[in-house]
């Protein structure tokens, strides 16, 4: 890890572990240079991913688009009403036609799910230097 990484706190919303482990694994503790370490916190729920948002330090959520009962589509679109500093959100779709759907949710970014290990981490590596660039005096 380089001394000038930003350390950054990643939100993976899933209600299947197994989503929320492929996030974890494809993006690894550092994404790419000047981004890291990164820590994880996970959420099986929409309330769960509201109330952590809601208690702060959340740099960047991954959101699944097919969870249930409340889909990460929903959960971005209200993040984004309701939080005056919002993280940046990434919206796991598995279908390419649901780009519309991710854009009417105000995603940030989207990712095919199964997740590609070698494009997420720089999708969500540009994220975070840009959540970085606009809060500079705001790190950990």
């Amino acid at each position: 890890m380089s001394p000038d990484a930003v350390p950054a706190t990643v939100l993976v919303f899933s209600q299947r572990a197994e989503v929320r482990t492929a996030v974890r694994t494809a993006l690894g503790s550092a994404p790419a240079p000047g981004v890291g370490p990164v820590t994880y916190l996970e959420c099986a729920t929409a309330d769960e991913v509201v109330a952590a948002v809601d208690r702060g330090g959340v740099d960047l959520c991954v959101l699944d688009g097919e969870a249930q009962p409340t889909g990460g589509m929903g959960i971005s679109r209200q993040l984004k009403h309701e939080i005056a500093d919002c993280p940046q959100l990434v919206v796991l779709i598995a279908r390419q036609a649901d780009r519309w759907l991710a854009h009417w949710s105000m995603a940030d970014a989207t990712l095919a799910y199964p997740i590609d290990p070698l494009t997420a981490p720089e999708v969500v590596a540009g994220l975070l230097r840009d959540r970085a660039a606009q809060r500079p005096a705001v790190r950990r």
